[in-house]
């Protein structure tokens, strides 16, 4: 086989894989907390958020603005989680090809 038919095939193999860890992906959840725990926050690890919950005593119309930095702060950790994890995933199928612009 030539080269470049070895190189379609592992092309080909690869991107395979890679839709494989990517619906896998969608389907693994991370999640962080803010607040003591007053706010939790599911992400999936296809970088979409799950689920948000607060804990009712944390609903005080004078600390809305609290609220709002911890919803903020637990999305940015579960997100921030959810892409490590995508990344080292993904960095799996692509390690060890030294391919420019891939690396």
């Amino acid at each position: 086989m030539s080269s470049i038919g070895k190189l379609m095939k592992q092309a080909a193999r690869m991107q395979q894989q890679m839709e494989q860890i990517q619906a896998q992906l969608a389907a693994r959840t991370v999640e962080a907390t803010s607040g003591g725990g007053a706010v939790k926050v599911v992400a999936k690890c296809d970088g979409s958020l799950a689920s948000v919950k607060i804990d009712p005593q944390a609903l005080n119309p004078s600390d809305a603005q609290l609220l709002e930095d911890m919803i903020v702060t637990a999305a940015n950790q579960a997100l921030g989680q959810a892409k490590d994890i995508a990344n080292a995933e993904m960095g799996k199928v692509t390690s060890g090809l030294n391919l420019p612009g891939l690396g």
